[in-house]
């Protein structure tokens, strides 16, 4: 399974372990519906999504989901801990924070305890 729940998060946060390749049906069965479901119950709503040595990459249809979620409004987002190693998709968040409706943060995979923590 290409995105898996982070257990035990605290509240008001969302977690996902992302492996493979992600695609937009990973978008729509899991991603989404878990920022719709903390979206009902609680905002802003905080995310840590980590991207380890296992992730490959986004399919075109999932960065277009990705890009869709710039359409939930700004204040509806907390944090987002970004958690990974891989130097260029870092850098672009570095580059395209401007249009992520969250204060955004990159983490490297060691420093998953913190990107939690930062988030809450």
């Amino acid at each position: 399974m290409p995105l898996t729940p982070i257990p035990d998060l605290p509240a008001a946060t969302i977690g996902f372990r992302a492996s493979g390749v992600v695609t937009a049906e990973d978008y729509t069965t899991q991603l989404n519906p878990a920022i719709e479901s903390a979206l009902e119950h609680q905002q802003p709503v905080n995310v840590v999504y980590v991207l380890g040595p296992d992730f490959d990459r986004y399919s075109l249809d999932a960065m277009w989901q990705d890009l869709k979620l710039v359409q939930v409004p700004r204040s509806a987002w907390g944090r987002i801990a970004l958690v990974t190693d891989h130097k260029t998709l870092g850098e672009a968040v570095h580059l395209f924070a401007f249009l992520i409706p969250a204060e955004i943060r990159v983490f490297p995979v060691t420093a998953e305890p913190d990107a939690i923590a930062w988030v809450a």
